[in-house]
């Protein structure tokens, strides 16, 4: 029977070990699979947040639903008991180890095949798995953090794992719209080019601000649907590169085109602000 064995809970960022369930097992094997976690602790940024290994007869994260809700369990227990400002400013290892006590506690009731408690939100916890399954690190991945390999993963950062809430209907209408706002822009820019083409006096600029106005609208599109790091701030500068291009065309636009253009920017960034990635992670893992 799968039982849990060791636990630990590491800051992210850096792979400081914020805290672990204090065991005293001299199995060869389990000490090297620790040598591993600690390893792949340094290395936390570069993976997607859910994953699972596979080393000797253990795995870290074994491929167990009933594993992954321990983990959640440990998580939600200790963002509530720690303010995250002190998890940031921790220097020294294992600053929380008073949190073992919580690990051994939370250890002893899911490796107890009879607690009725461990079922608890084990559905959710497989909808979950199905819709988000753990990556499946392999021996190269352990190379690498290692030091064997010095090549860059491709899993850098946690984007291509994150889920963003569902789509409502205000943000189809406002990448609808954004759509349409982008396809102006790009027509008004081809029809610029060829006025250019004719007359040598009239201004590219013109040109270059309809097209600013484009990608920023489809930019804004892309932020809505996919997750990305510092997405509200990206969000932000299309919007007020939105207002930029269309202040400089002012005298091939009324004020109510104009409005139109400002009012539907505004529109996508909120609609991107409200729709945030599922279940954050923090700044520390498990």
């Amino acid at each position: 029977m799968s039982m849990v064995l060791f636990a630990s809970v590491v800051r992210v960022g850096d792979g400081l070990p914020l805290s672990a369930s204090t065991d005293y097992e001299q199995d060869k094997e389990l000490q090297e699979t620790k040598k591993n976690i600690k390893g792949l602790s340094k290395k936390l940024s570069q993976f997607p947040d859910r994953c699972t290994l596979k080393t000797g007869p253990f795995n870290v994260n074994y491929p167990n639903v009933l594993a992954f809700c321990f983990l959640d369990e440990l998580q939600k227990e200790f963002i509530v008991t720690y303010d995250p400002k002190r998890i940031r400013n921790a220097v020294r290892p294992y600053s929380f180890i008073e949190f073992d006590t919580f690990i051994q506690k939370t250890k002893q009731r899911y490796n107890s095949p009879r607690s009725l408690s461990t079922k608890i939100n084990l559905s959710d916890m497989q909808t979950e798995i199905k819709l988000r399954p753990p990556y499946q690190l392999s021996a190269d991945d352990l190379r690498s953090v290692n030091g064997f390999s010095h090549t860059s993963s491709k899993y850098k950062g946690i984007a291509p794992t994150q889920m963003l809430d569902p789509v409502t209907l205000p943000g189809i209408v406002s990448c609808v719209l954004s759509v349409l706002c982008g396809g102006l822009n790009l027509l008004r820019g081809v029809h610029a080019i060829e006025s250019i083409m004719q007359n040598d006096d009239e201004d590219f600029n013109y040109v270059i601000a309809f097209f600013l106005g484009t990608a920023a609208c489809l930019y804004q599109c892309f932020l809505f649907a996919y997750f990305s790091v510092w997405r509200d701030s990206k969000s932000f500068l299309a919007f007020a590169l939105i207002c930029l291009s269309n202040m400089y065309l002012y005298e091939l636009r009324n004020m109510w085109q104009i409005l139109f253009h400002v009012a539907v920017g505004a529109f996508m960034t909120l609609q991107i602000r409200l729709r945030q990635p599922q279940g954050k992670a923090p700044d520390y893992n498990v």
